[in-house]
């Protein structure tokens, strides 16, 4: 009998500059960033069944990798700007002083596979905002102080932008020029930070923009391979997604991040050779039946194969010989008889049924209307299965005549399905 598989269809102190990568869109005042993950198998961490981020991070993770690696953070910077459209005055309120306010609590978007329409929730949150601004004046001039450190540091309430207002969190990271401060903070919820001066600011600016993000994605083993791709929209200004007060404006007043998840699944299944010639054979062999004459209680044979899968997929048989009630037969063609036979299957631990149970000689049937569905609870690789082929033993007095040679055959295909 011949078998033949189809495989899938498949913060510290020191410089700290940034580089910008992002598309701008055409229309004036807008910016999109693509926001990239991938998942491919991992066979040296099956267990680990997460989308990787694959977006270069710019400005603050860029400069800091591990401190974001540790947090699961990830950071990019905008060239948006923000001007100041007036001083800012000592001891103003919230909207008329330095304030930032980001969307730092989760957001969901719904991401499509386009080959397939198949959809799935992302979720982002904006979890640091920084930047560098750049007074009108030296920091020194503008409170008295003897030099810059002081200077920014009674420049504003609370010593200087390395330690923000709350709710927002120090990263450790701020450095300062004579007129400049660098800076970056963490952004727990979505309330506003605000930083109140103590002298009058008559024109400020921020260089660029940096925001970082987390994110939380769909578990990659219900997906099928393939892109899926979504948009989540922000607006910048007062009263905005990003807002940053009364007084500091931006230059781009959207946001939109383009959202590409890549799912590039696994299976792949591996016969040894001479496997897919399988013959079928009593228990201890034919000499009972041979010598005795005692037929055999059932023929089978197990054969083994090697796994690889990390998404869902199907299988079903397809016969050379069928009829009903059975699914696949084999024929003797000098007596035109043929006789039942049953295939069924054994998966690997981690592979199960669309239940959620294990998988242990469970009966494959013919046909794409009866293909049986699997599942993996973590990506398997090279694990061992079993195909179990068997003539039940209810055929044995009606195959098996003393002083009657015959020879049954037939072909099966059994199909591993990544179209689920």
């Amino acid at each position: 009998m011949n078998l033949t598989t189809f495989l899938p269809r498949l913060l510290r102190c020191g410089r700290w500059l940034g580089l910008l990568t992002m598309v701008a869109s055409p229309s004036v005042g807008a910016v999109t960033q693509e926001i990239r993950a991938l998942f491919t198998p991992d066979s040296a961490n099956p267990q680990s069944n997460k989308f990787i981020n694959k977006t270069p991070s710019t400005g603050y993770c860029e400069y800091y990798p591990d401190i974001c690696r540790n947090s699961d953070t990830f950071s990019i910077r905008l060239l948006t700007q923000l001007e100041s459209n007036k001083a800012i005055e000592a001891d103003a309120g919230p909207r008329n002083s330095a304030m930032f306010k980001v969307p730092g609590g989760w957001r969901s978007l719904t991401v499509t596979n386009a080959d397939t329409g198949e959809v799935e929730t992302v979720e982002v949150r904006i979890s640091g905002v920084g930047s560098n601004y750049v007074l009108s004046d030296t920091a020194a001039n503008l409170t008295g102080a003897s030099n810059a450190g002081e200077g920014h540091n009674q420049l504003w309430k609370g010593a200087g932008w390395v330690n923000p207002a709350p709710p927002c969190t120090t990263t450790g990271m701020g450095f300062y020029g004579a007129s400049t401060y660098a800076f970056f903070w963490k952004t727990p919820d979505e309330s506003a930070c605000v930083k109140v001066a103590n002298f009058p600011i008559p024109a400020m600016t921020y260089g660029y923009l940096d925001f970082a993000y987390e994110l939380r994605t769909p578990n990659p083993l219900g997906m099928s391979s393939g892109l899926y791709t979504g948009s989540l929209s922000y607006r910048l200004g007062p009263g905005g997604d990003f807002d940053f007060g009364d007084v500091m404006i931006p230059n781009d007043s959207d946001l939109t991040l383009d959202f590409v998840l890549d799912v590039q699944h696994t299976l792949k299944v591996d016969i040894p050779p001479g496997g897919e010639k399988v013959q079928l054979v009593p228990a201890g062999g034919w000499q009972s039946w041979l010598q005795a004459g005692r037929r055999p209680v059932r023929l089978f044979r197990d054969q083994t194969f090697n796994i690889s899968a990390s998404s869902r997929f199907k299988m079903q048989l397809e016969c050379e010989f069928g009829g009903f009630p059975y699914d696949c037969m084999l024929n003797d063609p000098v007596s035109r008889r043929s006789v039942e036979l049953s295939v069924s299957i054994s998966l690997p631990n981690g592979l199960m049924d669309s239940a959620g149970q294990p998988v242990k000689r469970q009966r494959l049937r013919a046909g794409a209307a009866n293909a049986l569905q699997f599942q993996p609870g973590f990506y398997v690789d090279r694990a061992p299965g079993i195909l179990h082929f068997e003539i039940p033993q209810r055929q044995m007095e009606f195959m098996l005549q003393p002083g009657v040679a015959s020879r049954y055959a037939g072909n099966v295909t059994v199909i591993w399905d990544s179209e689920v």
